[in-house]
């Protein structure tokens, strides 16, 4: 049974309600996604006295900061952690886009860097062809491999040699 608390809430949200079929057409994504989007916990919808998914419109906003994120690179664990930080059924304002962006912004500078000696490297990697497993600056660094033993060593992202990552 509903609580009195609930139900004029639930009565304000269903004259805005979007089906899934809705936000899913208006955000430009499958319905699939919203579905997943709602079992990772970025999204939250009722269902109808007919069993079927609605939502409040403050999730178009919702999915296009997810959107917005992911193409960034923000994994989705923490888009889940900023949005919670949100009220719920409150469209996200300018305000809370700029504290969310400010969260990601230095983890977007660092992989824009790294992406960028990588692209770098590449090019000197592509004119040797060789790929050396003691002097390639991609592969293995300053040949950090060479002192973890013999055979197939794999250099984790924790490896760092001369400020950059080995991929």
């Amino acid at each position: 049974m509903e609580s009195s608390n609930t139900r004029p809430r639930r009565l304000a949200a269903t004259k805005q309600a979007l089906s899934v079929g809705d936000v899913a057409q208006r955000c430009g994504v499958a319905v699939s996604t919203l579905h997943f989007y709602e079992t990772k916990g970025l999204i939250h919808s009722w269902r109808n006295a007919g069993n079927q998914r609605r939502y409040t419109r403050d999730v178009l906003r919702r999915v296009a900061v997810i959107k917005i994120a992911q193409r960034t690179g923000v994994p989705l664990a923490e888009i889940q952690q900023a949005l919670a930080t949100l009220p719920d059924s409150r469209t996200p304002t300018a305000a809370d886009w700029r504290r969310l962006s400010e969260r990601w912004r230095a983890a977007l500078d660092e992989r824009i860097t790294q992406l960028t000696l990588l692209r770098d490297q590449l090019d000197g990697c592509i004119g040797c062809g060789c790929l050396s497993l003691s002097q390639c600056p991609l592969r293995n660094p300053g040949d950090v491999l060479g002192g973890e033993g013999e055979g197939a060593q794999r250099l984790g992202s924790d490896h760092v040699s001369n400020g950059s990552t080995a991929v």
